[in-house]
């Protein structure tokens, strides 16, 4: 069966329509992965599209921002080159570097929940002078008090994850003022819940998603907690028989970059083993 939500988000989706877009107007040149799947990744060069990891390293006219947003110095970096700019960023992104702003507009201390070198948490903070980035109990007891501290989130992040580290700050630092927005964004909740629920029927999920992807490797976390057996996959060939009972209950979900065609590949794999002798409930 099939989580109630999975695979691809609209911000995904609109980025990669806007690069294929673009590309058939003029030489296209990505600065970072797009998104982390490499099915998309593979697509986009085949048609033409280039991607640098460095500014330096471009060599067209025109320069597209992941969708995972970048920060303003960045931006005034490709600008300063005399390069045009293509904003892929996805605007729930967006809608977290506003609140970052918004927090240190009004005296708060930054402090964001993610993972530290992740893009989009690099494009949150880079702008900023001070500022913490937390993703667990040993890095809240790392922080330092200060009268304000104001809390965003990595847009797929779990949000009972969120919630619970908020909490902790909040029990730290019991003579602080603390703010906390909440930027997890709807896809990322709505997968994350579909995932609980799905794991709680099932006897093997199967999560696809590329192995770079943040919120791939969150729903496997989160499937892991009500499922004895889960297995991340990036495409069909990855399935294995050997994970499978003939009695088993088969889920599947899907990160936000994962293309449905490689979902649709993946459980006709699976059913492919139940076709041959192996009766599984998918």
């Amino acid at each position: 069966m099939r989580a109630k939500a999975l695979g691809m988000c609209f911000g995904v989706r609109d980025a990669i329509e806007m690069a294929s877009t673009h590309v058939e107007a003029a030489p296209l040149t990505i600065l970072g992965d797009l998104v982390h799947n490499g099915a998309v990744l593979a697509d986009l060069r085949d048609k033409g599209i280039a991607t640098a990891h460095r500014l330096s390293d471009v060599t067209t006219d025109t320069v597209m921002v992941t969708a995972h947003g970048t920060s303003e110095n960045t931006l005034a970096g490709v600008r300063a080159r005399g390069l045009r700019v293509v904003e892929a960023t996805c605007p729930l992104v967006h809608v977290a570097h506003r609140a970052v702003r918004a927090l240190l507009r009004d005296g708060y201390h930054p402090i964001i929940i993610g993972r530290r070198d992740h893009v989009e948490v690099r494009g949150l903070t880079d702008d900023l002078d001070a500022f913490d980035v937390v993703l667990d109990d040993s890095d809240v007891q790392q922080l330092v008090e200060r009268p304000r501290l104001g809390i965003a989130a990595q847009t797929t992040q779990p949000i009972d994850r969120v919630r619970r580290l908020v909490a902790l700050i909040r029990e730290r630092f019991p003579r602080a003022d603390v703010r906390f927005i909440d930027t997890v964004c709807l896809p990322t909740k709505q997968r994350q819940n579909a995932a609980v629920e799905l794991s709680r029927q099932c006897d093997v999920v199967i999560v696809v998603g590329g192995a770079a992807s943040n919120n791939t490797r969150e729903l496997v976390r989160t499937c892991a907690q009500h499922c004895t057996r889960v297995h991340q996959v990036e495409q069909a060939s990855d399935v294995r028989r050997e994970w499978f009972l003939s009695t088993d209950t088969v889920g599947v979900t899907a990160g936000t970059s994962t293309p449905d065609a490689v979902i649709d590949l993946v459980e006709e794999q699976i059913r492919s083993l139940s076709d041959a002798g192996l009766p599984l409930h998918v």
